[in-house]
């Protein structure tokens, strides 16, 4: 398939206007899902509705990836598919975990489907986006596999992923099944802030943007943020509310310092 570079630019400016008015929309109100349902939403059970809305930015890459063909030409080339595949496989390995194995465990509250259909659209152009991008049209040096930065970035990846998985085991943890109700999460990053999940994906993320140096990786780690950011924030308030004991030491996203 030909590089499409007129839509990967649409679609990477589009995430970073959208992530700014998002950013925007949650200083004025929460994002109806979660502990901020709004009480006559019309929801779908928690396990159904993550699993639709994030096995698109799964499915997609992975046609894509099935239906390119690996290049036999010079050494280079190869490389840089191997380079490709790599960075793909880091995207696609996140939402994996997110469809086939955090969706089954999850003991969330149920997800309002307008939530559920915003999400898999959402899913569904960034996974184009992201596999199309690195499979059609990123360009990588003949030197990428020793290059530091591409070192750091996958290790951030690793980090932040190891973060996000364990924060959402601890808050897993703290509901039997069936139950609904909100304890104070401890252990782990939450130790240091309210919203230790959610710093280990966007850490995850910026790992990735930071391998690939790229436009639409880079509009993805910044939607990211934008998008989780104020939450976490959200998080920590409705913590200090609900319980007068939260420790005061701990901070929304940022260790010591937000």
């Amino acid at each position: 398939m030909e590089c499409h570079d007129g839509a990967v630019s649409y679609l990477s400016w589009a995430l970073i206007v959208g992530g700014m008015t998002y950013l925007l929309r949650q200083t004025q109100r929460h994002t109806p899902y979660g502990r901020y349902v709004e009480p006559k939403a019309r929801c779908c059970p928690a396990r159904l509705g993550w699993f639709l809305q994030e096995v698109p930015a799964f499915l997609l890459p992975l046609l894509l990836l099935l239906f390119t063909e690996e290049p036999h030409t010079e050494p280079a080339t190869s490389r840089h598919w191997t380079g490709r595949t790599l960075l793909l496989c880091t995207f696609m390995v996140h939402y994996f975990h997110r469809s086939f194995i955090y969706a089954f465990l999850t003991r969330g509250r149920p997800v309002p489907l307008s939530i559920v259909l915003y999400a898999a659209i959402f899913c569904s152009l960034n996974g184009f986006l992201q596999g199309h991008h690195l499979l059609h049209c990123a360009q990588f040096e003949d030197t990428w596999l020793t290059s530091t930065r591409v070192a750091a970035g996958l290790l951030l990846f690793v980090v932040g992923m190891t973060v996000n998985i364990h924060s959402d085991h601890i808050l897993r943890s703290l509901r039997r099944p069936g139950e609904t109700v909100y304890r104070i999460p401890h252990g782990g990053m939450f130790e240091f802030v309210s919203g230790a999940n959610f710093l280990g994906e966007i850490v995850q993320w910026c790992g990735y943007s930071v391998a690939a140096w790229s436009l639409p990786t880079f509009a993805f780690a910044f939607f990211t943020i934008c998008s989780i950011g104020p939450r976490a924030y959200q998080h920590h308030r409705d913590y200090q509310r609900r319980f007068e004991d939260y420790p005061r030491s701990r901070r929304a996203l940022i260790p010591f310092i937000l």
